[in-house]
């Protein structure tokens, strides 16, 4: 496999995590350093720790977590993104502003999963090809990384005209993702 190839594919993976930084830049006034790097780095290393699972775990559960991934990143996605329309629909949202956090470590690490999960089934396809690993998984985090970043900037962009109407519509992107996830996962493979 090339290094073009091998790029794409990256792209490809980094989709979900670019359209979760757009939510989450839609969801700050204005971000700071932080916030446009954390979802980056987040989204980044799960993106080639997945794989490089994948790869190193074979076949052997390859059955298994095909059977799972779809389920659990959309009830991953479908969970936070309710929470993000409920949020955005609540009346008391200026008392509680001071305690939401769209950063905060535990919803990152939720989102940075849901969103790589399907890049664990091509690290098994990365060992199928023989792919150098080291490579792909470089690749692979630092496309997702960029491009997050990128997209918490877009998000951002967007955002600030329509606070709590891109809170809502972020929500519902993310459910989306989550329901596309579970029909590609099962009506197209």
């Amino acid at each position: 496999m090339s290094l073009v190839e091998i790029a794409l594919i990256a792209i490809g993976l980094s989709m979900d995590a670019l359209a979760v930084s757009i939510t989450l830049g839609l969801s700050v006034k204005r971000p700071t350093v932080k916030e446009i790097v954390t979802p980056g780095l987040f989204f980044g290393f799960f993106q080639a720790l997945m794989p490089a699972i994948g790869y190193f775990t074979g076949t052997y559960f390859v059955n298994k977590i095909q059977n799972l991934d779809h389920w659990i990143a959309f009830a991953l996605l479908g969970f936070i993104g309710g929470k993000m329309i409920k949020e955005s629909l609540s009346k008391e949202k200026e008392t509680k502003e001071q305690n939401k956090n769209p950063f905060q470590l535990l919803r990152m690490l939720v989102l940075a999963i849901a969103t790589s999960i399907d890049a664990l089934a091509i690290g098994i396809t990365f060992a199928f090809l023989k792919v150098n690993i080291i490579i792909a998984i470089i690749i692979t985090g630092l496309t997702t990384l960029f491009i997050s970043m990128g997209g918490v900037k877009i998000g951002n962009m967007f955002g600030i005209k329509f606070k709590s109407k891109a809170e809502f519509l972020g929500g519902s992107v993310l459910i989306i993702l989550g329901i596309k996830i579970l029909i590609e996962h099962l009506f197209l493979n």
